[in-house]
C-alpha cells in the first residue's frame, strides 16, 4: 500500500518593505536618542557596470544641517544630484573609497563592493558608532558595529547622502575616462552594457578599465 506524501505548508511571504516618499533621518534619531551620537550611512555605485570601478561612501550628516531633497541618487536628475553632492560635502563628514577593475576580478563585485564600503567607513574624520548600510550586507571589518537595510538609500537620509556621493563620484571617473579611452562611450553611458557599449567592445576590444570576468566580456577574452 502506498502512502501520499504529506503535502507542504507554503511558506509564508514576507510583508511587503513599506517605504517613506523620501528618506528621512528617523532611524538615525532613534540610534542618536539610544547613545550613539555619529551616524554613518554606507553606500556604493557602480556594482553593474561593464566598466570602471565600485565606488563607495561614508556619510556621517549633522542633525542640524541635513541638506534638502536628498534621495536615491538613481531618482535624482544630475543637477541635482551636483547641487546636493557640494551640500553635502560642505556640511557632514565624507569619506569615499573604490575597488578597481583588477580587484573586482580577484574577488567578486559584492566583496570588492563591501570591501571598499569598510575602507570608506575607516576614512572618515570622525568615528563612527553606527553604520546603517544599503543592502543585504554589512561589510566584514567594519570599523564600527553596523546594519544592513534593505533599499536603505530610499529609507535613511544618510545612505542616501552616501549614495549620492558615491554616484556623482563615480560618473566623474568616468566622464574622465572617456577622455582617456575615446570610442567606447564612458562618459555618456558610465560603464554599462548599452548597446553602443557593446558595439564598441566588438569593435575596439576592452581596454584596462573593462571587467574582464563580466559577461559577455568574458567570452570576448575566452574566460
Amino acid at each position: 500500500m502506498t502512502r501520499s506524501a504529506t503535502p507542504r505548508k507554503p511558506r509564508a511571504k514576507a510583508p511587503p518593505l513599506l517605504l517613506p516618499d523620501k528618506p528621512d533621518f528617523s532611524i538615525e534619531a532613534r540610534l542618536i536618542a539610544a547613545g550613539k551620537d555619529l551616524i554613518a550611512g554606507l553606500d556604493e555605485a557602480g556594482r553593474g557596470p561593464l566598466a570602471g570601478p565600485v565606488v563607495a561612501a561614508a556619510v556621517i550628516l549633522d542633525p542640524d544641517r541635513i541638506p534638502d531633497g536628498l534621495d536615491d541618487s538613481k531618482k535624482l536628475k544630475p543637477a541635482i544630484r551636483e547641487r546636493l553632492f557640494a551640500e553635502i560635502l560642505a556640511s557632514a563628514h565624507v569619506a569615499v573609497a573604490s575597488a578597481s577593475p583588477r580587484r573586482i576580478e580577484a574577488t567578486d563585485i559584492r566583496a570588492a563592493s563591501l570591501e571598499a564600503m569598510a575602507r570608506a567607513a575607516a576614512h572618515l574624520g570622525a568615528r563612527p558608532d553606527h553604520a546603517l548600510v544599503d543592502g543585504r550586507d554589512v561589510p566584514p571589518g567594519l570599523c564600527c558595529p553596523g546594519e544592513a537595510l534593505v533599499k536603505g538609500d530610499r529609507r535613511s537620509a544618510s545612505i542616501a547622502a552616501a549614495s549620492i556621493v558615491a554616484k556623482v563620484v563615480r560618473d566623474r571617473l568616468m566622464v574622465r575616462l572617456g577622455s582617456a579611452f575615446p570610442g567606447y562611450g564612458f562618459e555618456r553611458h558610465m560603464g554599462y552594457g548599452t548597446a553602443a557599449h557593446i558595439e564598441a567592445l566588438a569593435r575596439l576590444g576592452p581596454c584596462p578599465h573593462h571587467r574582464r570576468t563580466f559577461s559577455p566580456l568574458r567570452e570576448m577574452v575566452g574566460g
